[in-house]
């Protein structure tokens, strides 16, 4: 009975301590480990979100370029900060393990905001201003600048894909309290990133607006510093998940050997299939997976025939356990799923596109004074939805949906996702019909030509508020989704490839203007998107935004209804 008790209290899913010993269950992970890794991700969206929200102005009125250059350079510089997870969560998965991938791109990430700090506020580094956002930049100058940037896109770059994994990983899967608290790390974890983006978009732009760049930059610079010292204080807390080698190399092996064997007969039992005899996975920080009846062409990869014994040892390329093949059919089976998530991208894109072209034809004035609130920080009302939806979910939602599904997280993950791709409909449908409450507005007045129509700016809260609400839906039950549904030894790599659909989303976005106003500009008609807004029907454009959401939600119902979770054969221990 003693050795039963000092089992129970170590996890069972192949985690350890800072001193690679298994973990212990009472002194590591839970609630104690997790405040160290949300203070860590609160302070570092701070720091990004803070130094990116007015990093367009930065190009155009400290560096003088172009618009249409700076924005390029923004979109390049943006697209590389949601292209590098990938590179981050391989390095994870494979050879250096969730901890030390954010401890090394956090170091790389404050090098990167320190340097910007200095490129905005040391004289001969920064541009020199004839007065305030008249300034010019030399080549060297921009240079450095850029420098300072992508080395920030790299560091966010390695830390986006682990820090939920890694809160995640202090959640033993195979103790049913443990999982169920899993859920709720989800949820707060999703909160604090909030928290920051609210600081980030009020205090720090207003920082970068009123007081300087140099400044404006340092302040996020000290927020990561801060970050990385959140995080490095957890240290003997934490519980660790061993990499596992190259998952691609796996995958590869995986689609080689079937292809080599396909010939051969896949047996009706089976039991016969090549797995190791051993409790554990031979992969490392992997638990054995159960056979499943999907894509069963890959099974012929775990066949064992005589040719797979080069002298006495077994050749990966030819043959393959179960757990392995299973690897591959898990990650095929989140393809559809994740595929569904780049039309809710597509609209939550808007809050940072044409929300804020709208918003520029409304009255922005704050009262019967002659304040203006800046358009951009209308996405606060985003980020205040979060806050107040995320503590609504867990409190009240969770509990109440318990009682009529019987799960004991209230919904399933797939449950939780689309209900909010069904909320973002909404959004879309609340920004067309402001729209089109403007534009009568505007030609009642006839007032075509002024910018400014006697609309309040605030009557837009409502479609930010919606895609808050959407948020705390699709985007925690998709980070959820993928941490669960993930091979064990690949979650940063799939948390890396749920990040991408932000990315193509945001292409999407912009092909399907390119084909809109392709169309809609025929025969000289101004188009969707005029140049005059109160010319064009920008509402058409929310409306077929909202259409694609509900064609969109119509598919992910499909996909869901098919979808098998996964299931681990046993424990690592």
């Amino acid at each position: 009975m003693e050795v039963m008790g000092e089992e129970d209290n170590y996890t069972k899913d192949g985690t350890v301590d800072y001193k690679n010993n298994p973990a212990n269950r009472k002194k590591t992970g839970t609630w104690k480990a997790c405040p160290f890794i949300l203070g860590n991700e609160c302070c570092e969206r701070l720091a990004y979100y803070g130094m990116s929200s007015n990093l367009l102005l930065y190009f155009t009125n400290q560096l003088n370029q172009h618009s249409a250059t700076a924005s390029k350079n923004l979109s390049n510089w943006s697209g590389t900060c949601y292209v590098m997870p990938l590179v981050g969560a391989f390095l994870a998965d494979a050879y250096l393990g969730r901890y030390w991938t954010i401890a090394s791109f956090s170091i790389i990430y404050v090098i990167g905001m320190t340097l910007l700090t200095l490129s905005a506020s040391v004289p001969h580094i920064r541009p020199t201003c004839y007065k305030k956002d008249e300034c010019h930049a030399t080549n060297s100058q921009t240079a450095i600048c850029f420098v300072a940037l992508y080395l920030v896109a790299l560091g966010t770059g390695g830390i986006k894909p682990c820090v939920s994994s890694y809160g995640a990983d202090q959640f033993d899967d195979a103790d049913d309290v443990e999982k169920t608290q899993k859920s709720s790390f989800f949820n707060w974890f999703y909160f604090s990133i909030n928290i920051g983006a609210l600081i980030a978009s009020s205090i720090i732009v207003w920082i970068q607006v009123t007081i300087g760049w140099g400044w404006g930059f340092g302040v996020p610079a000290v927020a990561m510093a801060v970050a990385v010292a959140f995080f490095f204080s957890g240290t003997r807390l934490f519980r660790y998940q061993k990499p596992g080698g190259s998952p691609l190399t796996r995958l590869c092996q995986v689609v080689i050997a079937s292809l080599r064997k396909y010939r051969v007969v896949v047996p009706d039992d089976k039991s016969l299939l090549y797995e190791t005899s051993e409790v554990e996975s031979a992969i490392v920080g992997s638990r054995k997976l159960d056979h499943t009846n999907e894509f069963r062409f890959l099974d012929k990869a775990a066949v064992d025939v005589e040719s797979d014994h080069i002298k006495d040892k077994i050749d990966p390329w030819r043959l393959c356990t179960v757990t392995q093949v299973e690897e591959l059919k898990g990650i095929i089976r989140l393809l559809p799923v994740w595929a569904t998530g780049i039309i809710f991208s597509t609209v939550y894109g808007q809050m940072g596109n044409l929300f804020l072209l709208q918003a520029e034809y409304m009255d922005a004035r704050l009262g019967n004074s002659n304040f203006k609130i800046p358009e951009a920080s209308l996405s606060i009302f985003d980020t205040l939805s979060v806050i107040f939806w995320v503590p609504v979910y867990d409190w009240f939602i969770i509990p109440m949906t318990r009682k009529f599904t019987g799960h004991k997280n209230g919904l399933t993950q797939l449950q939780r996702i689309g209900t909010g791709l069904f909320i973002s409909i909404f959004a879309m449908i609340s920004a067309g019909i402001l729209e089109i409450v403007r534009l009568r507005i505007v030609r009642r007045q006839g007032s075509y030509n002024v910018k400014e129509a006697p609309i309040s700016i605030f009557w837009q809260v409502p479609q930010y508020f919606i895609i808050g609400c959407a948020e705390v839906f699709t985007n925690i039950g998709q980070l959820e989704f993928f941490y669960e549904q993930a091979p064990d030894s690949m979650r940063s790599l799939c948390a890396a490839l749920s990040l991408t659909t932000t990315a193509l989303g945001n292409y999407l976005s912009s092909l399907l203007v390119t084909i809109v106003m392709d169309i809609s500009t025929r025969n000289g008609k101004p188009g969707w998107i005029a140049d005059n807004l109160n010319h064009g029907h920008l509402h058409y454009f929310f409306l077929l935004l909202a259409v694609l959401s509900l064609l969109n939600l119509g598919a992910f119902v499909v996909v869901a209804k098919r979808y098998n979770y996964k299931k681990a054969a046993g424990t690592l221990r």
